[in-house]
């Protein structure tokens, strides 16, 4: 059983009539207790999706305590090199508050016809990738041959404050699984319901006891879409649909609705197939909308997770300012 229950939001689209409603919901998160804030990786949309590098650079100065993160990243749209130097700067900068988490990137998304990328790629670039990252952020000078990358002497600074920065792993597939087991300090859930995390679950933690590692049982996260309220709520019919239509899957399954009991019971299920990390995306639309679905989720949501999950305290890391 997960020890350190932990709950953070994330958005997608863009849900606010404009930037002055996204730094009030950011304020509220960072005063009601959320432990961090999350954003959808997407680089070609017609909906508003902010940038995510962008995102993170952005709270890393407007917050002092909340943590962020991305989910997840599509490492094969990026240069690896380029993504440690992001990372590692937005890391110094909030004093070790960043979670880096990436993936392949869904073969359905816009970016790779619009680009005109080749999708059979995106796995082994990832994972060279990844291990760019990994090797920038610990040693001094990195050389690398590789398919995807070759690099001679490459060295970033400032280093992340972080001093063994996570690395968070994407995906369900038996591929995934293995990067996660090979460079993953944990791994986040996409769509996939309680019943469908546990075999997942268990198979990074054989996968990584054959490599000579081991992931910390507080390191599996979820992502849900949640509201209070009905399923026939306004708006929720779009959010249904464009599921069934990325998974195939009901969205019922999914998707936690109704009152503080309903939706505790969804993280209780997940927290019971050994998830402790959680991205709850709200289901609204609007200043208004976001605002109170937050507002409720920390007043009624969170007393709940520390009273029945109670966290043990964690000291952060932090950077020394001249």
């Amino acid at each position: 059983m997960p020890k350190n229950v932990a709950i953070g939001l994330g958005l997608m689209e863009f849900p606010f009539s404009g930037v002055g409603g996204f730094w009030r919901w950011v304020d509220l998160c960072e005063a009601g207790g959320v432990d961090s804030l999350w954003q959808t990786d997407r680089l070609v949309s017609r909906e508003p999706i902010l940038e995510c590098m962008s995102v993170m650079a952005a709270l890393a100065g407007r917050t002092r305590r909340l943590k962020f993160g991305v989910n997840v990243l599509s490492l094969a749209l990026r240069d690896a090199v380029l993504v440690a130097k992001q990372c590692a700067t937005i890391d110094f900068l909030s004093e070790g508050r960043l979670l880096p988490a990436f993936g392949i990137g869904s073969p359905l998304g816009p970016e790779w016809r619009t680009l005109n990328l080749d999708t059979k790629t995106r796995g082994r670039k990832t994972d060279e990738g990844l291990e760019v990252i990994g090797r920038l952020w610990r040693e001094e000078t990195v050389d690398f041959e590789g398919v995807h990358y070759r690099l001679a002497g490459a060295s970033i600074s400032p280093k992340p404050v972080q001093p063994d920065p996570p690395m968070w792993i994407g995906g369900s597939s038996e591929a995934a699984i293995r990067r996660t087991a090979r460079f993953g300090t944990g791994w986040q859930a996409g769509a996939e319901t309680p019943d469908q995390v546990a075999p997942v679950i268990a198979g990074i933690r054989a996968a990584a006891f054959a490599e000579g590692r081991e992931i910390d049982d507080d390191h599996y996260g979820a992502g849900i879409p949640f509201r209070f309220g009905r399923p026939e709520d306004p708006g929720l019919d779009r959010l249904f649909e464009a599921y069934r239509k990325r998974t195939g899957r009901d969205p019922a399954r999914y998707f936690a609705i109704g009152d503080a009991e309903a939706i505790l019971a969804r993280i209780s299920a997940y927290v019971d197939a050994g998830i402790s990390k959680f991205i709850l995306r709200p289901a609204a639309r609007g200043d208004d909308d976001m605002l109170a679905q937050t507002r409720r989720l920390i007043e009624e949501i969170l007393p709940l997770v520390a009273a029945l999950w109670p966290r043990a305290a964690k000291r952060r890391a932090t950077v020394a300012v001249a």
